[in-house]
């Protein structure tokens, strides 16, 4: 396999893990803007113990997510008592905090950031978007997945049947601040540098987006999400310069003599797919609905022979 590709496949693989970190807490109505936060400290983490302590890439991943997962429920107690807009205003304030606390520490680089000797191969970020991918999908069909999803329909109804509504927020919370650290462990040790600047706003503003988009209703919106806008760009790449091509020949003019497209122009696409899919899937690409329609399950119980049985 190419570099090229090795690279996006990693790439590809951190994302959905992050977005799956995001999908967490939204699925108990949770909005978490501040998934750059838990992924600075998950990368930080790796690299600092990688640099300076030179533990193997295992326990580096492993003390990323452990940190990342302890932060998050020490910052769920208190945080989740807000709700709404003031939910997201916490959470991109506490990223905007840990970014700045990096920036101030000369133990962790500040500005310039931290070479991690450690390095893995694209398929190792791949088998652990594979876990947990399975672990998600697994977790949301147990009782406590149940409970999550019953919080984000109706908390006070859910708290009326028993379920303790507090401390199911608060585990989800902190099981996406973990994933959220193993996303930034694996992207430290792909790219074998860290610098604060990687983790801004628009960072939680993106995978959101992935989350959002993608659908929040299934365990399937943030891997379509994720796939969607990290493939997308890249099939653009590709594209525009053949369609200019294709429309310059209808109109008989000669490609040779035109500047090719511009890099923002894909950008430009992706914002109006974007607010395309917006406009007529509000409630994201996947919903149950359609994951409804295709699954085996529900074609054999819709046939006569399912009703039946």
């Amino acid at each position: 396999m190419s570099g090229y590709w090795a690279g996006i496949l990693s790439i590809l693989a951190v994302n959905i893990i992050f977005a799956y970190a995001i999908f967490i807490p939204v699925a108990t109505g949770q909005l978490n803007l501040g998934g750059a936060g838990f992924q600075a400290i998950g990368a930080y983490t790796a690299a600092f113990l990688s640099a300076s302590v030179g533990l193997s890439v295992t326990f580096t991943l492993l003390a990323a997510t452990i940190m990342a997962g302890i932060a998050g429920g020490a910052l769920a107690f208190p945080i989740l008592r807000t709700r709404g807009v003031y939910l997201i205003l916490a959470t991109f304030a506490f990223a905007e905090v840990v970014a700045g606390v990096i920036l101030n520490s000369e133990t962790l680089g500040g500005a310039m950031g931290m070479s991690v000797p450690g390095y893995v191969e694209w398929y190792v970020p791949c088998i652990l978007a594979g876990a947990v991918t399975v672990f998600v999908f697994y977790l949301m069909a147990t009782r406590f997945g149940l409970n999550m999803r019953a919080i984000h329909d109706d908390d006070v109804v859910s708290d009326l049947m028993g379920v303790n509504v507090r401390m199911t927020k608060v585990i989800a919370f902190a099981i996406g601040a973990a994933l959220a650290g193993l996303a930034g462990g694996l992207y430290a040790h792909t790219f074998t540098y860290v610098e604060v600047q990687g983790f801004n706003a628009m960072v939680s503003i993106y995978v959101l987006l992935y989350v959002l988009l993608g659908g929040t209703q299934t365990a399937w919106g943030p891997i379509v999400g994720a796939s969607f806008f990290t493939l997308l760009p890249e099939f653009l790449r590709a594209f525009l310069p053949k369609l200019q091509v294709w429309v310059l020949g209808v109109l008989g003019q000669d490609a040779a003599t035109v500047q090719p497209p511009d890099e923002s122009w894909r950008f430009v696409l992706l914002g109006v797919i974007t607010v395309l899919m917006m406009a007529f899937r509000p409630e994201g690409f996947v919903t149950r609905d359609l994951v409804d329609r295709f699954s085996w399950r529900s074609r054999r119980l819709r046939t006569p022979d399912g009703a039946k049985s």
